[in-house]
């Protein structure tokens, strides 16, 4: 029989919380992630790599608070959740700074490459069409405060109205039917989504369909997503040049990008009731797929999944805002501080995410409600 903890009922909110981090990431998926990056403790010390990990996780899930706060609730939540000996010192602020330090970005960013995954049900709907898992890219900047070391890493938007502060560019890889992040990359704010989209084609796999949104005409980008095993479907300029090889049944067309890489090509328009048809109207978009059988994926119903998910975009809008709330940058003021940062708001997201999916929690987004079927 367990132990029964007596605690005050204000904080059950803070307790639940923190136990969504501790059963997402475990301690022992948490020494796993210090051991390969080097971080195991060589002497005791008041703040342990593994508790500092759970108090970088803790700044995301309450980003509103400070420092020293945030604290007392890592303190009483590991009590409350695994049973960790009570510790009565609050360590200064400058301390604190000290182990973050320390602890660097790389644990968190292994901790997430081990613990993000598809979480989409395929008996559930909205995750999948026919047999594809449904994914998205999605890009974004977010502001970081405004420091030396961050204007020297990150520099600057190239078009800005008034003062300006550094950016980060975030481009990350989400599954459509939990809004899951799975994998995310990072840059200088010059840098274009589409160099940063090649790393991500690490976790594509065969049998997930990729959407995304105003996709350059890049043959080589298409073609490393397609070498992955996944099949693809862009939304790309109305004008680019993509002659008419053969009409399929369906009002769609086959064409190349290149001498090498085949594509169809589905135009379509919208119509008056706001809904996007192949048939009927002025054309206004076109998207080009990687399935060249009409029969496996007809044209009406690939528009109607790439209209449908089209909300995925908002995800990074949201992450940048839904923790500090709108206008606020992050904590951070040096580069490496800013990737732990993210990663640990990139793990707070995914661990929220998780609960959403398998808890029946209507989406925020899109009013959703994952239900799993028995």
């Amino acid at each position: 029989m367990g132990v029964a903890r007596s605690v005050d009922d204000r904080r059950w909110p803070d307790f639940i919380s923190f136990g969504l981090l501790t059963r997402v990431f475990p301690p022992d998926v948490v020494d796993a992630a210090l051991v390969e990056c080097g971080r195991v403790e060589r002497r005791d010390r008041l703040l342990p790599a593994r508790f500092v990990v759970y108090y970088v996780l803790s700044l995301a899930l309450f980003a509103p608070c400070s420092y020293e706060e945030v604290m007392r609730k890592v303190m009483a939540g590991l009590e409350w959740a695994l049973g960790w000996p009570h510790q009565r010192v609050v360590p200064t602020k400058a301390a604190l700074f000290q182990a973050r330090k320390r602890l660097g970005p790389e644990p968190l960013r292994v901790l997430f490459d081990k613990v993000a995954v598809p979480l989409a049900d395929p008996r559930v709907p909205g995750g999948f069409y026919r047999s594809w898992r449904l994914m998205s890219i999605d890009g974004s900047t977010l502001e970081l405060p405004g420091s030396e070391t961050n204007v020297e890493e990150f520099g600057f938007p190239s078009a800005v109205g008034g003062p300006a502060l550094p950016r980060i560019r975030v481009v990350g890889l989400i599954e459509c039917g939990s809004r899951a992040v799975i994998d995310v990359a990072f840059g200088n704010c010059g840098q274009d989504e589409q160099t940063l989209t090649e790393s991500l084609v690490r976790s594509l796999r065969p049998g997930m369909l990729l959407l995304a949104e105003h996709a350059p005409l890049c043959p080589r980008l298409w073609d490393l997503c397609r070498s992955s095993g996944a099949d693809l479907l862009w939304r790309t300029a109305s004008d680019a040049a993509l002659p008419v090889e053969k009409w399929c049944s369906d009002g769609s067309f086959e064409s190349r990008m290149s001498p090498g890489t085949p594509v169809r090509v589905i135009e379509y328009s919208r119509a008056t009731s706001g809904v996007d048809t192949v048939h009927g109207g002025e054309r206004t978009g076109r998207l080009l797929t990687t399935i060249t059988d009409p029969a496996a994926a007809p044209a009406d119903e690939l528009v109607g999944v790439h209209a449908r998910q089209r909300d995925v975009e908002t995800l990074f809008g949201v992450l940048a805002t839904h923790r500090r709330g709108a206008g606020a940058v992050l904590r951070s003021k040096s580069p490496d501080g800013v990737i732990q940062e993210l990663y640990s708001y990139l793990c707070v997201h995914y661990a929220v995410r998780n609960m959403m999916q398998w808890s029946g929690v209507p989406d925020l987004v899109t009013g959703d409600t994952p239900r799993r079927v028995k």
